[in-house]
């Protein structure tokens, strides 16, 4: 960690590091665990190029999944931009001590994020712009779920993969088509859920106490099968997660129909960020849906 950096971090913790050990932290930050001089044991995340924005937004998300204490999520310590250049990023959470899965992990975090859902957004959206990675996603609010979708989630994505030509040109068309058609598509209409935005297995430890604890977020209030349909997107999660949270949260008729469309906007943010075989898989959902 950069010597300027570590002094910006405590003074914003208001003590001193005593301890500090370079942990894994994903594709896009450095990630450390430090021991504080007043005991206390803190994750901090760093990063020289972190747009503006990328890690005060994850802490207002973080709280925003934290309020309905519906599943654990790790406390917000300090977050900062860089402030000038050269200065890097960071975030500091609560250290949480990883451990085996309790015997109940699966249907804990199958029935907390039926009821993490349940607690709802005032609307499609959210009152302030984040990130998927280190993509930026626009969570302008709408009236509907198909508003929301298709101008804040999939004609951005689709757009930028044809401009940047990981998507053949005639894709415009065929999304010009699955516009058309995303009303009847989507089955009934529900109320806006309270998601995690990013729910693959890499953004789901395990706490001390062998429980489920969510980290990395990419919030919104938008349909709940979004959050399902990442983590069957990549697997990592079991079919008795999804019982578990069938049995809070029953699904509309057609889930399975919609799925999907559902996994489109993953897979769109997969190929402007990597490429290769997403592409292929993103052109064949457009495909089966039109």
């Amino acid at each position: 960690m950069q010597a300027a950096t570590q002094r910006r971090i405590e003074r914003a913790l208001d003590s001193r590091i005593v301890r500090l050990v370079a942990v894994a932290g994903g594709d896009i930050n450095r990630a450390w665990r430090a021991d504080l001089d007043d005991d206390r044991r803190v994750f901090i995340k760093t990063n020289a190029n972190a747009p503006r924005g990328m890690f005060y937004t994850e802490a207002l998300g973080l709280g925003w999944l934290a309020e309905p204490s519906a599943l654990r999520v790790p406390a917000v310590v300090a977050a900062s931009d860089a402030a000038a250049a050269g200065l890097d990023a960071f975030l500091v959470l609560e250290w949480i001590e990883s451990s085996a899965p309790a015997r109940t992990f699966d249907a804990t975090l199958g029935r907390g994020l039926g009821e993490l859902h349940r607690k709802g957004a005032a609307r499609f959206g959210l009152q302030y712009d984040n990130f998927i990675g280190s993509l930026p996603q626009s969570n302008r609010p709408h009236d509907t779920w198909v508003a929301f979708y298709w101008c804040e989630r999939i004609e951005p994505q689709l757009r930028t993969a044809i401009d940047r030509g990981r998507l053949d040109q005639s894709m415009a068309r065929k999304s010009e088509i699955l516009e058309t058609r995303l009303q009847a598509l989507m089955g009934p209409e529900e109320p806006p859920a309270r998601l995690h935005g990013d729910l693959w297995s890499g953004n789901l430890m395990v706490g001390p106490a062998g429980e489920p604890c969510l980290i990395d977020p990419a919030v919104y209030g938008g349909h709940r099968e979004m959050d399902l349909g990442m983590m069957l997107l990549f697997g990592g999660f079991s079919e008795s997660t999804i019982a578990a949270y069938r049995e809070v949260y029953p699904l509309a008729p057609g889930a399975e129909e919609r799925r999907g469309l559902m996994q489109l906007y993953p897979l769109l943010v997969h190929v402007n960020l990597f490429g290769g075989s997403y592409s292929a898989r993103a052109s064949d959902i457009v495909k089966a849906y039109i």
